[in-house]
């Protein structure tokens, strides 16, 4: 049970984390494109791949950090789904382009940040 109220600890957190800069984007960078989503995915990513492999491969980080970070902030800072809905609203009104420039942006780069960060990991 103290695990699933991590999980909705850091969920909120990650989820409110997640509000926060996709306003601050939109403020910043206009909402023609959705920056937001494309900034949270991609540092989400990169820092799944950072805490998961320091948790696995360097250090001892007791399952109970794992589930309140990567499961719970994580897990709700991430916004796939916020991507697939923003991408399908993207095409739906007719701006192909940056529905495409979406899909690529977040997969590609979020792989490579996620990569990145296992590189760093085993660096520490």
């Amino acid at each position: 049970m103290i695990q699933v109220l991590l999980a909705a600890i850091g969920g909120a957190i990650g989820a409110a984390t997640r509000y926060s800069i996709s306003n601050w984007a939109a403020n910043k960078m206009g909402t023609a494109f959705p920056y937001g989503t494309m900034i949270v995915n991609i540092s989400g990513c990169f820092l799944l791949g950072l805490l998961m492999t320091l948790a696995t491969d360097r250090y001892t980080i007791d399952s109970q950090w794992r589930v309140l970070v990567a499961v719970g902030f994580l897990g709700g800072f991430t916004t796939f789904s916020s991507l697939s809905y923003e991408t399908i609203m993207l095409i739906r009104n007719s701006d192909l382009i940056y529905g495409i420039t979406n899909i690529f942006t977040n997969l590609f780069l979020g792989l490579a940040a996620t990569w990145t960060g296992i590189l760093i990991a085993r660096q520490l």
